[in-house]
Parts: structure tokens; sequence; C-alpha cells
């Protein structure tokens, strides 16, 4: 396999996620990301750490390790700071001072745009039950007994109950009192109310549903980045003057 021992003729896109060799065969991980000047390299699965490199200090690249001139002592001072940087930020760290050095630095501002979604609500319609006593009057027919006493006083010997016995003719027609205790049901008829309930559809309820306008005011807060630097004691902000004006 061949050896990239010119920088210039190093394909950088194909170095990425490569593994890095520093001096002394130093692992230094694989690298992350490849900028202008430098390159970042990171180091770790749990505890990663990103280090900033510069390409001057690139040896070769031979297809799968990429060899720089870096030892134990350097990586402290190439290691990537925790706060969030601008894009080549290490242009400036890792460069020298030979030549000037341009690097972009965006700075970010929110628009507010206000879109419509549409959203689902519920309307439940609830039937209860609700009871109330009702009196209704009805005429109702039964039957029941009376008893009457009819005594009889009056006894004609000629009547059946003195007919001579010894006649021929005498043919009994009341029959003899009961020896026991009788008992004679006699059939009363009566009315008794029946409650019957009968659904009717006492009135409809109709739901309607029909879009309705309204106008609503919707303030929020948006953020916009301001530029800043601190030279010589004071503080300046691009509204006050252009970062990079030269004389």
């Amino acid at each position: 396999m061949s050896v990239s021992n010119n920088k210039e003729k190093i394909n950088w896109t194909s170095v990425l996620k490569k593994e890095v060799i520093g001096t002394d065969g130093l692992d230094l991980g694989e690298v992350a990301e490849v900028g202008d000047n430098f390159i970042i390299i990171q180091k770790g699965l749990l505890n990663k750490k990103r280090f900033i490199i510069p390409i001057s200090t690139v040896e070769n690249f031979d297809g799968d390790i990429l060899r720089v001139r870096v030892n134990e002592n350097d990586l402290l001072e190439y290691e990537e700071p925790n706060e969030p940087q601008f894009k080549d930020y290490s242009t400036f760290k890792a460069s020298d001072m030979s030549r000037e050095i341009e690097t972009k630095i965006p700075v970010i501002g929110e628009n507010l745009q206000v879109a419509k979604k549409i959203v689902e609500d519920k309307v439940d319609i609830i039937k209860d039950p609700i009871k109330e006593t009702r009196t209704v009057e009805i005429e109702l027919t039964y039957e029941k007994i009376s008893i009457e006493r009819i005594p009889i006083e009056n006894k004609d010997k000629n009547s059946k109950e003195y007919t001579d016995i010894s006649s021929a003719e005498y043919k009994p027609e009341i029959e003899k009192p009961v020896s026991s205790k009788t008992q004679i049901s006699i059939p009363l008829k009566r009315e008794v109310p029946v409650v019957i309930k009968n659904p009717y559809i006492r009135e409809e309820v109709i739901i309607r549903k029909k879009p309705v306008k309204e106008t609503r005011i919707i303030t929020t807060d948006i953020t916009n980045e301001r530029v800043s630097y601190n030279e010589n004691g004071s503080q300046n902000t691009s509204e006050d003057s252009q970062l990079g004006k030269k004389d």
C-alpha cells in the first residue's frame, strides 16, 4: 500500500474515521472532522475526548493509519474545550503567524413564523335518566259478598217438614246437616291496576358544527446573537465597530 508523505496529495475525505497514531505509537483515536488547517481526533467510547491537531503535524497516511507528530504532552494543548466553539475555531489556535488567516463566525438569529395546525377537542353529549313521580287515578271494580239471614217462623203442618214419613209419596228434598266442618268457596272477581310504561320520542336534539373564526395575538420571545469582543480592556460590539476592519 502506498504511503502519502506529501500532505497536499492526501485525500482528506478518506481520512475520516481512520485510526490516528502519534509519536512512539501513541494511540490518539480516530479522525472525526477535517478542517482547512486542522483535524479533530476523537478518543474514547464513554468519556469521549476530542483533540484539535494542526495539519502541519501530519507525517503520512497509508490509507488506514494517519501518523502525526504528537506526543502525550501535546494532547493537553490540543484538547478541545467543553464550551461550544464556532466552526474553524482551531484555525486560529493551531496556525502560525506567517500568513493572514480568515474564518467565518455565524451570527444566528430567529425569525418569527406563526403557523396553524388542527387539533381535535371533544364535546360529550350526555343523556341522564331523570326520575319523577306521577299520580294517576283509576277506577277499579271488585266483587264482595253480603250475608242476609231470613228466619222461617210460620210452619205449616202440610209443609214438607211435617210430612208423614209413612206416606209413599214422601221424598226428602233437604240435605242432612253436615257432620263435620265444611268450607264453601265463593269466587270473587276484582280489577287490579297494571302499570305499563311505553317509550315515546319526547323531543329531538340537533347537534350542528360550524366554523367560527377569531383573531388572536401571539406574543413570544425570539433570540438573536450579537458579536462582541474585548480589546485593550474595552468591550466593542458588532453594532459599534466592524470586526476585522482594515485600516
